[in-house]
């Protein structure tokens, strides 16, 4: 009798819990996370550590590019450098810093170790969005930053593709993967200076009139870093006469 009043006592734990998405603990199982807004999806589903590793940046930075200062409570305010030199992007939304959990997160789903990380990194994409400032809903198309064809043959996918999946079903706006192309196979981003960045990328998109003229494209990628990348898709979309521009990454 006592076995199966332990099984029936499993069961009932059971019913009111879930397992972390990212880490695999248990949490209680409810709808969402006390004080949780559905900007915060997926937070309400993973464990406390987790979700406090995972929270997003609502404050102390610069709205113009993503820039991190010091207070994370202060309000958002343009650097000197956006003050002086506007970026070729009209907003950028992003979810936190590049660092910790979500810089490790990225990572293994980027090079393919983790693959199962895409559902909770597409929502907090999702997420980033919802918080920026002009909302989802002024897009008229979703344009992931490309690989060249070599480096997506090595890699096997386009992790910016397939975060922008998420966006893509939240918001109603359609996916254009050939929008804009890559026709350099650029060194890695990640090996390069600042100034070495920006030499690199420089000419390596090409964007289609055809497919983005007249439209408000948004750029979804899941790292920028100094921006170079960003600024030369950009400007190859409003070069191939994009109306504007908007960006929106995971990490910054």
């Amino acid at each position: 009798m006592a076995f199966f009043s332990g099984l029936f006592a499993a069961a009932g734990r059971d019913l009111f819990q879930r397992r972390c998405r990212v880490c695999g603990g248990l949490v209680p199982r409810c709808p969402k996370r006390r004080g949780a807004s559905p900007s915060d999806w997926p937070l309400a589903l993973l464990c406390a550590a987790c979700a406090e590793a995972l929270a997003p940046r609502r404050g102390g930075f610069c709205p113009g590019c993503g820039a991190i200062g010091p207070d994370p409570h202060a309000e958002p305010a343009l650097c000197p450098s956006c003050e002086s030199r506007p970026r070729p992007f009209a907003t950028l939304a992003f979810h936190a810093p590049y660092q910790g959990l979500l810089r490790d997160m990225i990572l293994s789903f980027k090079f393919g170790k983790q693959p199962e990380h895409a559902g909770v990194l597409r929502e907090l994409l999702t997420g980033a969005l919802t918080r920026a400032a002009r909302g989802p809903a002024t897009a008229d198309v979703i344009v992931p930053i490309p690989l060249h064809p070599a480096r997506l043959a090595w890699r096997g996918f386009n992790q910016s593709l397939e975060l922008a999946r998420g966006v893509s079903r939240t918001i109603g706006r359609p996916i254009d993967a050939r929008a804009l192309v890559r026709v350099r196979d650029t060194r890695p981003q990640s090996t390069l200076s600042g100034r070495e960045r920006r030499e690199n990328i420089q000419g390596a998109f090409l964007a289609d009139p055809a497919r983005v003229s007249g439209r408000v494209a948004l750029l979804a990628d899941d790292v920028m870093t100094t921006g170079a990348t960003m600024d030369a898709a950009s400007q190859a979309l409003l070069d191939a006469g994009a109306a504007r521009v908007d960006v929106v990454v995971l990490a910054r």
